[in-house]
């Protein structure tokens, strides 16, 4: 898959953005494609005009499109995608989204593409037990940086999104199994099967009562923090998912 990245904001320039790319393809090639064997590349694009235009195809060139763009809201980001590549995988790095939550820019870009690679249509899920009720056994979305997602690490001096591994999506623990890249480390455990680790939060669906949930870690007030800002915006992949309108 070739990933076309077009940057639409004011505020980063193209070089900086080649410095992320650079380190996230190295992320794709060395560390994700390795546990998932299938993977992608970023490759950066020129915009066509100085604004997104919906009736404009211009801006896709390969399998896939990520925008990056200023704000949290920026000219109606999903607008003009679903105007133009209705059924092309997207995805959408907010800058000001980025600032609020406090996270850098490469990290979000980093997470959105994984995703994008992971689950390229968005329509994606997997049973599972709750990640607080242990009991329940509820659809997770197959996304590969939600439950980690307040971790990073760098390439080349480049900070990147922390991701899970296949074993994450699966009932039980086995002895010396990873379920996330990292594998760090809190209060003596790593990140269960279908949990959380601090910062992080998932969307599942109870196919019983057929609502969408948002748990947190546990007590965790940044986590509640990043879902209550994300939650805003009304825009991008995550919000397509739960809100997709029957065609």
């Amino acid at each position: 898959m070739i990933i076309s990245l077009v940057n639409h904001s004011k505020v980063i320039t193209d070089e900086q953005v080649q410095e992320a790319i650079r380190a996230i393809n190295r992320q794709l090639k060395e560390d994700f494609e390795p546990y998932w064997s299938f993977s992608a590349t970023l490759r950066l694009e020129g915009p066509i005009g100085k604004r997104p235009s919906i009736s404009n195809l211009g801006d896709m060139r390969g399998d896939a499109v990520m925008y990056i763009v200023d704000g949290v809201n920026a000219l109606s980001a999903t607008g003009w995608h679903l105007a133009n590549y209705k059924d092309i995988p997207y995805g959408i790095v907010f800058l000001g989204l980025c600032a609020q939550i406090k996270e850098a820019w490469s990290v979000t870009l980093s997470h959105e593409t994984l995703e994008l690679v992971g689950d390229p249509m968005a329509n994606l899920l997997v049973q599972g037990n709750h990640p607080v009720d242990r009991r329940r056994r509820v659809f997770h979305l197959f996304e590969m940086c939600d439950a980690v997602q307040a971790e990073t690490y760098h390439i080349d001096g480049v900070e990147v999104s922390n991701f899970v591994l296949p074993s994450y999506f699966s009932l039980g623990e086995q002895p010396g199994r990873r379920n996330d890249f990292l594998g760090r480390s809190y209060k003596g455990k790593t990140l269960p099967s279908f949990g959380m680790n601090p910062g992080g939060y998932l969307n599942i669906l109870d196919a019983a009562t057929g609502k969408w949930e948002q748990p947190v870690y546990v007590d965790d007030k940044e986590a509640e923090r990043r879902r209550r800002l994300k939650g805003k915006v009304h825009e991008g992949r995550g919000y397509r998912r739960s809100h997709a309108d029957p065609q």
